[in-house]
């Protein structure tokens, strides 16, 4: 068999290569894969194939004879009477070798022997042997059912040595096979229940100890012990060694098989191998179903490749396979996830259209999706569509909503979700209150917020750290900062870690406090206990140091900020422009935007409008011109704050030329008139004049 382990691998090109994307297994050096091509099943060594051996239990005594016979006469003649009276009279006398040895006598009456065996085990355990046959004898009858349960029955037991059993119990398999049914599903069937319960050494070992006898398990036992590997590396590279060398015995891989190594490598994140696997079944003579696709759409979705995805979708179109479900559900879920809910929806109508009824997965996602964007109205609407398709919605799609209308501060409405909720019987969890209370805080509502933390409480509900800070930032917010300490202080003394969101509420409330000392202060203590301030905490820091004007200290933390790291948002780039514009340092506001261009980060229109208002204020409406226009060439549009700073700043410079204006007509008329006046006077002097001359 090592002779072809090489040549089958050239089959599977990408397969032989799969060490170079997922490296040496753990513990494994990297010369392992020379070692795995190189390995073979245990069975390997074995060319010729042994006979079974011959069933020959302990041969009975004349008297055991006799009274196997009166047993055997008995229950067959009085066959519809109960066993145990009928057999009352041989209690006493019956032994473990009596039951072999009726069961022998009687083994082609498969009725009577259950009840015989039935009888028989309320008076002693059965012995390995007999469980054995019986095992046999219902694998001959058909009987799958009963021949798994009484194989998962004696696994079940407590204080078993594993090891020793199993051997014993294989032993006895293979010693009753030839005379009590000869049946090779009875191999089949104890693997199977080898895997069930988790013995996939012992399942190995068991199929390297039949092949020997020329028995080789069936492709549908060798997917469930595919499909029960572990989902890690270890699990793969079993599964790998399983896929390539089986074939070699006979085994055939069929596309459930191929499924099934497809969703193993989905699971550790390769995708790719996956995709190329799913190549490989076609050029192997399997046809790839709905599950393999959906699989690596699953897949793909999960990493974000939409276009891949889509290319996946129209193979299955040219296939004639029509997405499941499930396929649908993923591509939902990454449309949302990419922010494109209408094309989600899309997609939905695309799949009702289709004949496929959406579950309550596909409803769920969608919901949340159209939330998370702000579509409160549509996700209203898909909710109670939802409930016409009978499907009801649970907690998750109920909080979807709740955190939706809590984002948007519609309180009322969100209440009466929740009221909604509680009267399905529904009970609300620590992420539903905490989406309320978190609502409650941002409109300013806090004896609600502290009315359903305390019912939390009362219910076992244990607030979070999330549940806490959204307290916290809300007593901030309402300017209650001492009691939003104490709030804190408590939080760690039930054993609670704040967390980065916590500390920035904190700042965010000392600076809107104006105690620009205090919130530096804590942003040192966060380094102190290991927490690392973002950008959202030096944003906080700078927008307050702005607005007092310091200007100097607001650029030493831009600085800082810069040093360890952290990325500017374009909110810290407009905090840093409108300071500099309140501070009337027009030349540092165009030298920041001009630094922003060049570095190819695209101001918004609150940069842009923060530059034009400051301009506007000195009445320089060419400058304010110019900024418009670079503001439109960059492609940012202008919002209905723009058009206001335009229009107040152009009425205030035209207000300012008619006054101006005005006044040039005042100063005019009056030198007209101061002129008249003039000549009218030297008019009047003259004749005085010219008789004081005469």
């Amino acid at each position: 068999m090592k002779r072809f382990a090489v040549s089958f691998l050239g089959h599977f090109p990408q397969l032989s290569s799969y060490h170079h994307h997922l490296g040496s297994p753990p513990n494994c050096s990297p010369m392992f894969l020379n070692r795995f091509l190189g390995q073979t099943l245990l069975c390997s060594s074995s060319t010729d194939t042994r006979p079974f051996p011959d069933y020959s239990p302990k041969k009975p005594t004349i008297r055991d004879s006799e009274f196997v016979h009166q047993i055997t006469s008995t229950i067959k003649l009085r066959r519809f009477e109960p066993l145990p009276r009928i057999l009352k009279p041989y209690e006493s006398k019956f032994q473990s070798n009596h039951l072999i040895w009726v069961l022998m006598k009687i083994k082609n009456n498969y009725g009577l022997v259950l009840d015989f065996f039935e009888w028989a085990c309320l008076h002693r355990d059965p012995t390995l042997e007999v469980r054995s046959i019986v095992v046999q004898i219902a694998v001959a009858s058909k009987d799958l059912k009963m021949a798994r349960w009484l194989i998962l029955d004696f696994w079940r037991k407590t204080n078993l040595d594993v090891s020793l059993s199993f051997t014993h119990f294989v032993e006895q398999l293979l010693y009753t096979y030839k005379d009590c049914g000869s049946n090779p599903n009875v191999f089949d069937v104890f693997f199977q229940v080898l895997v069930e319960v988790e013995m996939l050494d012992e399942a190995m070992k068991f199929f390297d100890k039949i092949l020997n006898y020329g028995v080789v398990i069936s492709v549908d036992s060798w997917n469930l012990y595919l499909s029960r590997l572990p989902d890690n590396l270890h699990g793969c590279w079993k599964a790998m060694k399983v896929f390539i060398e089986l074939p070699q015995v006979g085994v055939c891989w069929n596309t459930a098989s191929y499924n099934i190594l497809i969703h193993l490598f989905c699971q550790l994140g390769k995708i790719k191998d996956a995709h190329l696997l799913l190549l490989q079944m076609e050029l192997r003579g399997c046809i790839p179903d709905v599950v393999s696709y959906s699989t690596i759409i699953n897949g793909y979705c999960h990493i974000g490749e939409l276009q891949k995805v889509l290319r996946l979708i129209r193979e299955m179109q040219i296939k004639q396979l029509n997405p499941n479900p499930c396929t649908y559900n993923s591509i939902i879920h990454l449309l949302c996830k990419m922010g494109k809910v209408v094309e989600a929806e899309r997609i939905l109508r695309e799949m009702i259209n289709e004949g496929i009824y959406p579950d309550f997965v596909v409803f769920s996602t969608l919901i949340d999706g159209l939330c998370k964007r702000g579509n409160l109205s549509a996700a209203y609407m898909l909710f109670h569509e939802m409930q016409r398709w009978r499907i009801m919605p649970d907690l998750l799609t109920y909080t979807s909503l709740i955190c939706g209308f809590c984002q948007i501060g519609n309180m009322i409405e969100a209440d009466k979700i929740f009221n909604e909720m509680c009267g399905r019987g529904l009970e609300p969890d620590e992420v539903t209150c905490t989406a309320l209370i978190d609502g409650y805080c941002k409109v300013g509502k806090m004896k609600d917020a502290f009315l359903l933390h305390n019912q939390m409480v009362q219910v076992g509900l244990v607030p979070n750290v999330v549940t806490c800070t959204a307290l916290a930032d809300g007593l901030c917010k309402s300017g209650e900062l001492d009691t939003a300490n104490e709030l804190l202080h408590e939080m760690c003394g039930k054993g609670l870690q704040l967390n980065i969101i916590t500390y920035n509420a904190m700042v965010n409330g000392l600076c809107k406090a104006g105690n620009i000392v205090e919130a530096t202060k804590l942003m040192e203590d966060m380094e102190v206990v290991g927490l690392n301030p973002d950008t959202f905490t030096y944003t906080t820091l700078m927008d307050a140091y702005c607005k007092a004007g310091d200007m100097s200290k607001a650029q030493e933390l831009l600085q800082r900020m810069l040093d360890r790291g952290l990325q500017p948002t374009i909110v810290t780039f407009n905090v840093l422009m409108n300071g500099f514009c309140m501070s009337g340092m027009l030349e540092e506001s165009e030298r920041l935007l001009k630094w922003m261009l060049d570095k190819g980060i695209t101001p918004n229109v609150i940069t842009y409008n923060s530059l034009m208002k400051q301009y506007c204020i000195r009445n320089n409406m060419c400058a304010t011109t110019a900024v418009y226009r670079g503001m439109c060439a960059q492609g940012v549009l202008p919002d209905s704050n723009t058009y206001n700073i335009l229009i107040k700043g152009h009425s205030t410079v035209c207000t300012f030329l008619a006054e101006e204006q005005w006044m040039d007509e005042r100063l005019l008329d009056q030198s007209v008139y101061l002129h008249s006046l003039e000549d009218e006077e030297y008019t009047l002097r003259r004749p005085q004049m010219h008789m004081l001359i005469i």
